[in-house]
């Protein structure tokens, strides 16, 4: 009889040890899955919507940044994808990063699409799609307000000039003759770099330099006249059309219900020029 009640008692041990093992191994699968779902985006949650992964450079108001008292992303930007987010009926996810990091991880498709004040360029066409134009910009020079002797870029020749890398104001810096380029991973280190004297001036776009200045860095001012006109864009990889798709329809949506308008003119105050979003009118 003792024997008897040894042998169900280690049966018994063996077996829960068992069911342990199993729930543990499906406790680790479930949160291998929860971990790989929020890597590669694109996955179907539990509200039955899709969620999209969205790439930002999150240090670049007015377009995408942090609230410094929520600690929430806002901006122009920011609310347009929220706004698109809703028309699609998506959960969505900011995936900070710097700018340089952001064609390489819509490359990687490791994120859906980025939305990050991005010019629509020739170079980078090649390497994702774009979606229909949201804004209009143009490269401004910003000084300090101290000095008198740079009006504009043909007075840059020559000069230190700070750009943020991988931007189209970096590209349009380095056609200047002369010019020492200095590259920050984010332009609120430039404008501090022209602030302390490392550079003569900053190369960069025009509303995000103007809100810069607006903020009380009145020690900056824009000179000249605006050197380019660019769109900017929604990249997304090349592999996800279906999602390409999706961004355009919900922005000609927005642009008829009237959204887009409206968050336009909460950030700029001003109403939006009549063709965007959507393609420029022909020259």
């Amino acid at each position: 009889m003792l024997r008897t009640v040894k042998v169900i008692v280690v049966m018994l041990v063996v077996l829960a040890l068992a069911v342990a093992g199993c729930g543990g191994q499906q406790a680790k699968d479930t949160k291998d899955s929860k971990q790989t779902s929020a890597q590669t985006g694109g996955g179907q949650q539990p509200t039955g919507k899709q969620k999209i992964l969205v790439a930002s450079d999150t240090a670049y108001a007015p377009f995408e940044f942090q609230d410094p008292n929520t600690g929430k992303y806002v901006g122009f930007d920011m609310e347009l994808i929220q706004a698109i987010a809703e028309v699609n009926n998506w959960d969505y996810e900011i995936r900070s990063m710097n700018f340089d990091g952001i064609v390489p991880a819509l490359q990687s498709a490791s994120v859906d699409l980025a939305i990050s004040a991005m010019t629509i360029t020739d170079k980078r066409k090649e390497q994702v799609n774009f979606s229909l134009p949201y804004y209009q910009s143009g490269q401004c020079v910003a000084v300090k307000a101290s000095n008198n002797t740079i009006k504009g870029f043909d007075d840059l020749a020559g000069k230190k000039i700070g750009v943020q890398i991988a931007t189209t104001g970096a590209d349009e810096a380095r056609k200047i003759p002369g010019a020492k380029i200095t590259d920050y991973n984010t332009i609120n280190e430039a404008f501090m770099a022209l602030k302390n004297g490392n550079v003569d001036a900053v190369v960069n776009d025009y509303p995000v330099t103007f809100y810069f200045i607006q903020q009380g860095n009145k020690d900056v001012k824009i000179v000249g006249d605006l050197r380019t006109s660019e769109f900017y864009g929604i990249a997304v990889p090349k592999s996800k059309p279906d999602i390409l798709e999706k961004v355009n329809s919900a922005l000609k949506t927005l642009k008829e219900n009237g959204k887009y308008a409206e968050i336009y003119k909460k950030w700029f105050g001003k109403e939006p020029p009549e063709f965007l979003p959507g393609e420029p009118p022909a020259k």
